[in-house]
């Protein structure tokens, strides 16, 4: 027996590699930090703990609608209206267990062999492996840190085509933590707007910027139309573990992923779905705490690196990765990640591994306490001496 073809073709996370290898080196009785993984180290605020137990308690632990319960659609419908000031309706909406069936069944439903879909390098690794898994050309477009780590406009213009079916847009993003500012977003809305193609808008950190707030492309005359945003709670409610996110999109695709939500999850968990209401609809207190304390976080982390030889390190407007170049360090990206986590002990992410035009970036999550965050910052500069001498 052999795998089918398209295996070949279907990438990973380098995160989840790197942290089994952190949680080897701890099973050998090393002193690891984890700053490898975006996963909010903020517990699921209790009023939504308490809905989910709640639910579960009430029996809703049996099969629910595939594209999600009508009256939390409803409420997504309403939240999203209010926070892009788009009319959408419950009808444009798709609960998913996590944010990456989007991704996938996005894909699945328009994309194929000869298509070509523009993507966000560097960015989630997720996006290439489906676009190659579907068989169509991933197209890369740089990321460009002196533009903030927005798009590079004139590659963009570019590499557009009458075969391109889809673009890729995230803001604030991973693994750079950059905005594409609005009058970006308003010239690529220009260049799409009446091209064969939809656009991918992965807005699963809305919540989590600081001096700035993302826009979203769907405010443009005509996006709302060819638009799918995809969020999620995982993030904003530090609700990894409970698998829930959604997609809002055209109709006629939203029940083309209800389609393939039947084929195969059949649907999200029902107790999630009520946890999911109670975050939406209950105080929002925990979000701004959170926040708050991820942009001190921030500052403190790019301040310390920062002062570390070979690092620059930008200042990110969201999410919560600092992204610095290290080519003044002369080791390469994936060397020095790999001395960082074997001689420092801090697990952190070579940025090739978020595309070509990742190389020579680390990607450190602060997505974990101030002390340990501090104590990273001190075992990399220490071990500094090994190219700063």
């Amino acid at each position: 027996m052999r795998l089918a073809e398209g295996m070949s073709r279907i990438g990973t996370e380098s995160a989840f590699k790197v942290l089994s290898k952190a949680r080897a080196l701890e099973a050998e009785g090393r002193s690891i930090v984890h700053l490898e993984i975006g996963e909010p180290d903020f517990p699921t605020p209790d009023n939504i703990v308490a809905a989910g137990q709640r639910a579960m308690g009430a029996g809703e632990t049996k099969y629910g609608p595939a594209a999600g319960f009508p009256e939390f659609r409803e409420l997504i419908a309403a939240h999203v209206a209010e926070t892009r000031n788009v009319p959408v309706t419950m009808d444009n909406v798709c609960v998913v267990p996590g944010g990456k069936p989007i991704m996938f069944f996005s894909m699945m439903a328009l994309v194929g062999p000869g298509d070509e879909v523009i993507y966000p390098n560097p960015g989630f690794p997720i996006y290439e492996s489906m676009i190659r898994y579907q068989g169509a050309k991933p197209v890369p477009i740089p990321l460009v840190e002196d533009r903030g780590f927005s798009f590079d406009l004139e590659t963009f213009r570019r590499r557009l085509s009458d075969r391109t079916r889809m673009v890729i847009l995230i803001s604030p993003a991973n693994p750079t933590g950059g905005l594409v500012p609005e009058d970006d977003l308003a010239e690529i809305a220009d260049l799409v707007r009446d091209r064969d193609l939809v656009v991918l808008s992965d807005e699963i950190y809305s919540r989590i910027w600081y001096e700035q707030r993302p826009a979203s492309i769907t405010r443009f005359d005509g996006m709302l139309e060819k638009t799918i945003i995809l969020d999620g709670f995982s993030k904003t409610y530090s609700m990894t573990g409970w698998r829930l996110g959604y997609g809002v999109m055209p109709v006629w695709l939203a029940e083309a992923v209800t389609t393939l939500m039947v084929n195969s999850n059949s649907c999200t968990a029902s107790f999630t779905q009520r946890a999911g209401m109670e975050a939406l609809s209950g105080p929002q207190d925990s979000v701004t705490r959170m926040v708050a304390e991820l942009r001190r976080r921030r500052d403190a982390i790019v301040e310390g690196l920062n002062r570390v030889p070979g690092f620059r390190c930008s200042r990110p407007a969201g999410a919560f990765y600092v992204f610095p170049n290290v080519t003044a360090t002369g080791v390469a990206s994936g060397e020095l990640a790999d001395m960082i986590l074997n001689e420092a002990g801090v697990a952190c992410l070579d940025g090739a591994g978020f595309g070509e035009f990742g190389d020579g970036y680390i990607r450190f999550s602060y997505a974990n306490s101030m002390e340990n965050i501090l104590e990273a910052v001190d075992r990399i500069t220490r071990l500094a001496v090994r190219w700063a001498g």
